[in-house]
C-alpha cells in the first residue's frame, strides 16, 4: 500500500485512496514527525527518546518500540506477520521512514517550488500554484514549540514566503496584475517587513490602472520601515517611487518582461499585423518560425506547438499549393532526441501530409483534386499491441541516412530558420512510415545493419577516390569499432564536414586518434567527393534528379531502373539553377517523414533518411545535412549495438554545427554522444558532453536540455553502483518531467528506471498496485509477476510480450524480458533474447538512452547461454 504523509499542517498520513490513517496518539504522531524530519536517515532511539522526553521516564526506550510497532501495523496494514517492515525500517541503533520523495507533502513543495525556479513565468505560475496548494496550516503544527521541528518549522515557512512572492512576479510577467493584488495584501498583512513583497504589490496596482494606491502603498511601507524598524527603503522601492511618479514607459505591461527588447517585439508584430493581410500566406510560414521557437520553451509552449504545426500544415494544404506546403512542413526543424513519439497521431498526420506534397511535386500538379491521395502508413505495432510486423529492409539508395526535422518532441535543442526554397519532384507511390511507436521526439535511425556500404548508383565514383571510407557516421564502419569524435578542442574534427579530411577512428572508452582515414569532400569548402559514410555520391556532373533515379531506393525497386514513378518525377524536374533549390525542399520533407517515422519497422523510414542526407551533402547545404543527419540518428535503432554509429552522427552534428552556427543541432550532437558515450561505459566523455549542452542550454535559454542531462546523472550513480543515490536522483529527475510537454518521455519511465535499478541489484521488482507503466508495462508484467509468486502467469504473460520497438530503450527492454525468460525456463524466448543482444555485447544495455541502465549487456549473454545449456 502506498502511503502518504502530511506535516504541512497537523501531521497526518493517508491510505492510497486519499482516506485518513489513525496514528492514534501525540506521541506517536511525534515519532513519525520526527522521522519525516530526518529525511529518510536513521534517528537513533536515544535520540527520540531525547526528543519525546524532557525528562525520560525508566521505560522510555520500551515506549519508543511499542509506538514504532504500532505506527507499522497502521501504514502497512497488510504486511504478514514477521516479515520486515519495509516502510518505517530498523536499522543499526534506531530507525528510518523510507517514505518516496513525491509521498511526503513538504517533499513535494519543496520539488516543485525548485522546479518553478527554472521555469519561465507561465511554466513556474501552475509549479508555484500547485505547490502552495499544499498547505494546510503552519508546518508540523502540533510541535511548534519542539526543539527538533523549530528549525525544519522556519525553513519550510520561509520557502513558502518565497513562493508567494514568486508567485506573484509570475502573475505580474504574465499580465495578470489583478490577480496578484488580493494574495499580496493578505501575505503583507502578516510579513510586513518583506520589501520585495511591497514593490511588487504597488508595481501590480500601477498596472491594473490604481496610481495613486501604487504610491500610497510605497508610502505605507516606507512609515513601517523608518518608524518600526528605522531603517529607509532599499533601492529598489525608492527606484520604483520615482519610476511611478514619472510614469516610466518600461513599467508598462507590454514592455515589462523584455524592457526595449520586449517593445521591439510589440511594435515589430503590431506593423505585421497591420501590413501583411490576415489571410496571406506568407503567414504560415511566418507561424512555423515562431512554432519552432515556441517549442523549445517546453510545457504549454511545446504542447501548443505541436498541435498547431498540425493546423498549419493543414491549412497549407487547403490552400492547393504544394511547394507552400512543403516548405511549411519541412521549416519546422525542431532536433529531436527522444525516440518516442508525444504525439502519434499527430506525428502519422504529419507523415501523410509529407507523403502527399512529396507525390504532389513529383506529379508537377497544383490543384487539390489533382493531387495524390494520401498513403495510409503501415502499423508499426505499437508496445502493447502484440509484436509487430517484421519487415525485410530494402535496398538501400547511394549515400546512407539522412537527418530529418520535424521531430514534434524533444525540444530540447534550439534551432535556426531554415531558407525558404521552392519543392522539388518526389516520386509517389513511397508508402508512408509507421506512425504507431511510442512517443519521444529526438533521433534514432535506421542505419545498415551491418555497417556494410550499401550499393553504389553506376556511374557515380568521382574519379582518384580509393575505397569506401569509414565514415564519421559509423555508416559503413564495422560494427565492433567505435568513433569517438570529439569537436574541435577535444582531438581531431570526425567528419568530412570539417574541411580537414581526417577521421579518427576509436576503441570504446578511448579519445585518442588512432588511424587517420584518406582526405574526403568537405562540406561547405568544395564539391563533396564522397559521402562520409562510405557510400559515394553522385558526381556533380550528373543531373541531380538523374541520381536519385539511379539511387532510387523505393521498397523493391531496382538501384540501378528508375521506375515509372521516378520518370515523372524527371519530366517534371525543373532545370538550370532552380533543381538545387527544389531538392533542398525535397530533402527537408524527407527527414521530416524519418523523424516522424521514429521507433517504427517500416523501411520508409530509413529510406527516407538516406535519401535526404544524400540530398544534402550532394546540395552542400550545412543547415540541410544537420536536419538530415537528425533523421538519419532516428532510424538507426534497427538492432541492437549501433551506439558507434550513432556517436559518430552526433560528432558530425557537433563539428558541423559550431562550424556554421546551428546552435540547435549544436546541443543534440551533444545529447546523442552523451547517450551513445554512456552505452560504451566512456562516462568521462559522456560527462563532457553533458557539460557542454548543459552551457549550451542555458545561453541560448533551452530549459528542456537540463531534464536530460540530470537524468544522465542519475543514470551514472546507477551504472557506478550507487543505487540508493540513483534511486533518489531518478526520483529528482522524474519531477523535472511534470509539465515539461514530453509525455512520450515521461509515462512510464521513472517506475522502468526504477525496475532496471533493481534488477540489476539483484532484488525483485516493485508489486505497487498503483505503479503506471506506461508503454512499458508487457515488458515489467513478467518481473512483477514473479516478483508476487505468480509464475505460471508470469510465464503466460511472457509469452505475450512483443519484440521491443527499435528506439534507445531496445537493448533494455530485451534483457528485461531474457530475465523473465530465465526465471520461468523460456528457452525460446531466451535464444531470441540473446540473438538480439549478441550485436551489444560490448554496451551497457539501457545506457544508450542516456537515462538508466541494466549493467554489461555481456553479463545477461552469459547469464543466458548459461541457461540454454
Amino acid at each position: 500500500m502506498r502511503v502518504g504523509f502530511g506535516v504541512l499542517g497537523p501531521v497526518v498520513a493517508w491510505d492510497a485512496d486519499g482516506h485518513a490513517i489513525a496514528l492514534k496518539g501525540p506521541r506517536h504522531r511525534a515519532v513519525l514527525a520526527r522521522l519525516i524530519v530526518a529525511r529518510r536517515r536513521v534517528v537513533p532511539v536515544s535520540r527520540l527518546v531525547d526528543d519525546l522526553w524532557t525528562e525520560p521516564p525508566p521505560a522510555a526506550v520500551g515506549a519508543v518500540r511499542t509506538f514504532v510497532a504500532a505506527l507499522r501495523r497502521a501504514l502497512e496494514p497488510q504486511r504478514p506477520p514477521r516479515t520486515p517492515a519495509r516502510l518505517l525500517v530498523t536499522e543499526g541503533p534506531g530507525y528510518a521512514l523510507r517514505a518516496d520523495v513525491d509521498t511526503v507533502d513538504a517533499w513535494r513543495f519543496e520539488q516543485d517550488v525548485s522546479a518553478a525556479a527554472t521555469l519561465p513565468p507561465d511554466g513556474a505560475l501552475p509549479r508555484l500554484e500547485q505547490a502552495l496548494s499544499r498547505w494546510r496550516g503552519p508546518a508540523y503544527a502540533e510541535f511548534a514549540d519542539e526543539d527538533w521541528a523549530r528549525g525544519e518549522r522556519s525553513r519550510l515557512a520561509e520557502l513558502r514566503l518565497h513562493a508567494v512572492e514568486r508567485q506573484a512576479e509570475a502573475r505580474l510577467a504574465l499580465g495578470r496584475a489583478a490577480e496578484a493584488v488580493p494574495d499580496l495584501e493578505a501575505h503583507l498583512a502578516e510579513h510586513p517587513w518583506r520589501e520585495g513583497a511591497w514593490r511588487a504589490l504597488a508595481l501590480a496596482l500601477y498596472r491594473t490602472g490604481r496610481q495613486g494606491d501604487a504610491l500610497a502603498v510605497l508610502r505605507r511601507a516606507r512609515t513601517l520601515l523608518v518608524e518600526q524598524l528605522g531603517v529607509d527603503p532599499g533601492p529598489e522601492l525608492r527606484r520604483l517611487e520615482t519610476d511611478i511618479l514619472g510614469q516610466a514607459p518600461h513599467l508598462d505591461p507590454a514592455t515589462a518582461r523584455g524592457g526595449a527588447a520586449a517593445q521591439v517585439w510589440a511594435e515589430a508584430a503590431a506593423a505585421y499585423d497591420r501590413t501583411v493581410a490576415s489571410g496571406a500566406r506568407t503567414r504560415l510560414e511566418s507561424t512555423v518560425g515562431l512554432l519552432r521557437d515556441l517549442s523549445m520553451t517546453g510545457g504549454g509552449g511545446l504542447r501548443t506547438a505541436r498541435q498547431q504545426r498540425v493546423a498549419a500544415v493543414a491549412a497549407a494544404e487547403e490552400l492547393g499549393d504544394p511547394e507552400l506546403t512543403a516548405r511549411v512542413i519541412g521549416s519546422y526543424d525542431v532536433p529531436a532526441i527522444w525516440t518516442r513519439l508525444d504525439d502519434p497521431e499527430q506525428a502519422a498526420s504529419i507523415v501523410a501530409a509529407a507523403e502527399r506534397t512529396l507525390a504532389a511535386l513529383a506529379a508537377g500538379l497544383g490543384a487539390p483534386d489533382d493531387r495524390a491521395p494520401a498513403v495510409e502508413p503501415p502499423d508499426h505495432g505499437a508496445p502493447g499491441h502484440g509484436a509487430p510486423a517484421h519487415e525485410t529492409p530494402g535496398p538501400e539508395a547511394p549515400g546512407h541516412e539522412a537527418p530529418s526535422q520535424g521531430a514534434p518532441g524533444h525540444a530540447a535543442t534550439g534551432h535556426e530558420a531554415p531558407a525558404h526554397e521552392t519543392p522539388g519532384p518526389e516520386a509517389p507511390g513511397q508508402g508512408a512510415p509507421n506512425h504507431a511507436a511510442p512517443d519521444h521526439a529526438a533521433t534514432g535511425h535506421g542505419a545498415p545493419s551491418h555497417g556494410a556500404p550499401g550499393p553504389k548508383a553506376p556511374g557515380h565514383e568521382p574519379p582518384g577516390q580509393g575505397g569506401p571510407s569509414h565514415a564519421a557516421t559509423g555508416h559503413g564502419a564495422p560494427d565492433h569499432e567505435t568513433h569517438d569524435l570529439e569537436p574541435p578542442g577535444q582531438g581531431a574534427p570526425s567528419h568530412a564536414a570539417t574541411g580537414h579530411g581526417a577521421s579518427r577512428h576509436e576503441a570504446p572508452g578511448h579519445e585518442g586518434p588512432a588511424h587517420e582515414a584518406p582526405g574526403r569532400g568537405t562540406l561547405g569548402h568544395g564539391a563533396p567527393e564522397r559521402a562520409v559514410t562510405g557510400h559515394e555520391l553522385p558526381s556533380r556532373r550528373t543531373s541531380g534528379y538523374a541520381a536519385v533515379a539511379r539511387g532510387s531506393s523505393v521498397p523493391g525497386g531496382d538501384l540501378d531502373a528508375p521506375d515509372h514513378s521516378t520518370l515523372s518525377t524527371l519530366r517534371h524536374a525543373p532545370r538550370g539553377e532552380a533543381a538545387p533549390r527544389h531538392e533542398a525542399v525535397r530533402a527537408r520533407l524527407l527527414a521530416t517523414i524519418a523523424v516522424e517515422s521514429r521507433g517504427g519497422r517500416s523501411e520508409r523510414g530509413r529510406q527516407a533518411a538516406r535519401q535526404a542526407e544524400e540530398i544534402a551533402r550532394r546540395l552542400d547545404d550545412p543547415a540541410l545535412l544537420a536536419f538530415a543527419l537528425n533523421g538519419v540518428f532516428m532510424q538507426t535503432f534497427d538492432r541492437a549495438g549501433l551506439a558507434p554509429r550513432r556517436d559518430a552522427t552526433g560528432a558530425e552534428l557537433i563539428t558541423l554545427s559550431e562550424r556554421h552556427g546551428l546552435v540547435a543541432f549544436e546541443v543534440l550532437g551533444h545529447l546523442i554522444r552523451l547517450q551513445a558515450r554512456s552505452a560504451l561505459a566512456d562516462f568521462a566523455s559522456a560527462d563532457r558532453h553533458a557539460t557542454a549542452a548543459d552551457r549550451l542550454g542555458e545561453r541560448h535559454e533551452r530549459p528542456l536540455v537540463s531534464v536530460f542531462t540530470e537524468w544522465y546523472r542519475a543514470l551514472r550513480l546507477a551504472a557506478t553502483g550507487q543505487a540508493a543515490e540513483a534511486e533518489a536522483a531518478y526520483r529528482d529527475a522524474a519531477t523535472r518531467l511534470d509539465g515539461a510537454g514530453m509525455p512520450g518521455l515521461a509515462h512510464g519511465l521513472l517506475p522502468l528506471a526504477l525496475l532496471c535499478l533493481r534488477v540489476e541489484q539483484g532484488r525483485p521488482a516493485p508489486t505497487d498496485a498503483d505503479l503506471d507503466w506506461g508503454p512499458y508495462a508487457p515488458w515489467a508484467r513478467p518481473l512483477v509477476m514473479l516478483a508476487q509468486d505468480h509464475r505460471t502467469e508470469a510465464a503466460a504473460a511472457l509469452r505475450t510480450v512483443p519484440e521491443p520497438p527499435r528506439d534507445l530503450l531496445l537493448e533494455a527492454l530485451w534483457c528485461l524480458t531474457g530475465r523473465a525468460a530465465i526465471a520461468v525456463g523460456d528457452r525460446e524466448t531466451m535464444a531470441r533474447a540473446r540473438a538480439a543482444l549478441a550485436p551489444a555485447a560490448a554496451e551497457l544495455a539501457g545506457a544508450g538512452s542516456g537515462l538508466l541502465t541494466l549493467g554489461p549487456v555481456s553479463r545477461h549473454l552469459a547469464d543466458l547461454t548459461d541457461a540454454l545449456r
